[in-house]
């Protein structure tokens, strides 16, 4: 399912490392904001995970969501109190045993 947010996810095999990582980068409209656009943006986008999660029965894409849901909901109170480089990329590193990382290995492209 495809929910769009204030920020682009990417995957990244690191070689060096040989884990995964998910590369978080805000969208510049979501940085030029105002604090509290920014505050509202991000708490909808989050509301917004939460209602398509009721609806999903595929068990991969609600993995997924689930996931960044959980990133986002730790992300928040940052957001909130203006606490992130919103120019910068963040980058969680999945580790070989991660559920999310066995998410990965088996999803498929649409």
């Amino acid at each position: 399912m495809q929910i769009d947010g204030p920020f682009s996810i990417s995957i990244v095999n690191n070689a060096e490392s040989h884990t995964r990582e998910l590369h978080l980068k805000f969208y510049d409209s979501f940085q030029n904001s105002l604090l509290d656009d920014r505050i509202a943006l991000f708490s909808n986008y989050i509301a917004s995970i939460n209602t398509n999660l009721i609806n999903e029965f595929d068990t991969q894409s609600r993995q997924g969501m689930e996931t960044i849901l959980q990133i986002s909901e730790q992300l928040l109170p940052h957001i909130i109190n203006d606490e992130i480089s919103l120019d910068e990329t963040i980058i969680i590193e999945i580790g070989p045993s991660s559920p999310f990382d066995h998410l990965l290995n088996s999803a498929t492209l649409k």
